[in-house]
């Protein structure tokens, strides 16, 4: 019973970020993270900025949810767990996108240089909810004003066909000039 009280407060709780892309497993990222340097009067507030593949998005639900990166730095490896919904996360930016088949990158800990390269994967643009609710009402707008440029397009090649069949045209005939140039060179080839 506990159990589930933590899990719906945890869901449903203020603290959950809106509006932020879906981390997932193989992307490269850019974390802002907001470091506090002193305490008391004198701490100060920097951002901090890690960036690395991400080998893993660990199981939790709500604000339990932490995902994994990696990079190499001096040459050694560094990895470091985030909430996703940590508050001292300013921003999560995707700079790329890898395909991967597996949920854990776990056997980049042993791979360097060229063998650590992962195919790159099209970047998927993420719409939030409201942007979708606006996006239908621009698709709806587009769609109607296509039909109408459609319909108009539509009634002024009907026009023009109806003119072009009522004016007559004199027909050329490329026939006889053609023969003309086969009787040529059938001159030329006997003379020679």
């Amino acid at each position: 019973m506990s159990q589930q009280l933590l899990q719906h407060v945890q869901s449903n709780s203020k603290s959950l970020k809106k509006n932020q892309q879906p981390v997932k497993t193989g992307n490269t990222v850019r974390i802002h993270q907001r470091i506090t340097e002193g305490s008391g009067d004198t701490a100060k507030q920097r951002i901090q900025i890690f960036e690395g593949l991400v080998i893993a998005v660990n199981s939790g639900s709500g604000t339990d949810s932490t995902f994994t990166v990696r990079k190499i730095a001096s040459g050694v490896g560094v990895e470091k767990i985030f909430p996703i919904h940590s508050s001292n996360i300013e921003k999560i930016e995707i700079i790329r996108n890898s395909k991967v088949t597996q949920a854990k990158l776990y056997f980049m800990r042993e791979r360097t240089g060229k063998s650590a390269r992962l195919k790159e994967a099209k970047m998927m643009t993420y719409e939030f909810p409201e942007e979708v609710e606006a996006s239908e009402e621009s698709i709806q707008e587009a769609v109607e004003a296509n039909e109408a440029a459609e319909e108009t397009a539509k009634t002024e090649e009907s026009a023009e066909a109806t003119t072009e069949t009522t004016e007559s045209t004199p027909e050329t005939t490329e026939e006889p000039v053609a023969e003309e140039k086969e009787e040529a060179k059938e001159e030329e080839s006997k003379e020679a």
